[in-house]
């Protein structure tokens, strides 16, 4: 088997040592329950391989974020039924907050969010899980698992707060469970901008997220025409620029315990695909060294 590519593969020899990194990336090439368009486990080598052409130098925070180090784990492999690869995840994920470092995962299908989320949730009492994503993902099992990339945000409403931004599709057996005063629609996302009023969205999402947040980006949240290298893509999505808005009022106050970005399906000659899932996660890293 190959060797994983590190994130950031030329920052010096000393900003990758794990004993000193800030930034702790974790792959899982997992997708082992999607449903439509397979490859979402080729999206963590995508993204390290594309983040070797990003610029060091981060423009609006003038900051260098990798010079707080960044370390990329090994990968977790999983072939197996999801509920395996979450108790993977979750201990990995466990090592890495207990080092008193930032987790950083990159996905693979949605579901190696969950285990991520419950350690963190396991360290944070106060945890709000932010999820920016085009689907709900609140089923309570799917396709005979609870562990399902459409149950992610179900799990994670078990073991901490959820808000919601960017939504535009669900199942109506999804709308009993759902608290729509934690859920931002994505036609009111667009209904605002239109109004020239973002921040209203914006104030609305801060106001509902604790001192400690984690940050699970599905990339189908992003509208298919910058970002069409998903397997579930779904028209109407948000902006880049609305996503980085809400991003840097986010990070600004609440302490960032983690963040994962997730569902990059590659496409032959979508390289851009795979740049925008790279850049944002140094994007990510430089809010969060502020």
């Amino acid at each position: 088997m190959h060797d994983f590519p590190a994130f950031l593969p030329e920052i010096p020899p000393g900003l990758r040592d794990p004993a000193r990194a800030r930034f702790h990336v974790l792959p899982v090439p997992y997708d082992g329950t999607s449903t439509w368009v397979k490859g979402a486990d080729r999206g963590p080598e995508a993204i390290c391989r594309a983040s070797n052409t990003l610029e060091w130098f981060d423009i609006e925070t003038r900051s260098q974020p990798h010079q707080a180090g960044v370390a990329t784990h090994p990968p977790v492999r999983c072939d197996g039924a999801p509920e395996a690869m979450c108790a993977e995840v979750e201990a990995s994920v466990a090592r890495i907050l207990d080092a008193g470092a930032m987790p950083i995962v990159l996905g693979g299908e949605h579901s190696v969010s969950i285990g991520a989320i419950r350690a963190a949730a396991r360290r944070h009492a106060d945890l709000t899980v932010l999820q920016i994503d085009a689907h709900a993902d609140t089923r309570e099992t799917y396709e005979g698992s609870p562990c399902n990339h459409a149950c992610v945000m179900a799990r994670a409403r078990e073991v901490a707060q959820i808000v919601q931004v960017g939504i535009r599709s669900l199942d109506a057996g999804e709308m009993d469970a759902l608290d729509e005063s934690r859920v931002v629609w994505a036609h009111d996302i667009a209904e605002a901008a239109a109004r020239g009023r973002d921040d209203d969205w914006i104030d609305r999402v801060c106001s509902l997220l604790s001192d400690r947040v984690y940050i699970t980006i599905d990339l189908d949240a992003f509208d298919p025409s910058i970002m069409p290298a998903t397997g579930t893509p779904e028209p109407g999505g948000l902006t880049w620029h609305q996503v980085q808005r809400l991003l840097e009022r986010v990070t600004g106050s609440p302490r960032l315990v983690g963040f994962d970005v997730v569902e990059l399906c590659p496409q032959a000659g979508m390289h851009a695909c795979d740049f925008l899932a790279a850049k944002l996660v140094y994007r990510l890293m430089a809010l969060a060294g502020r």
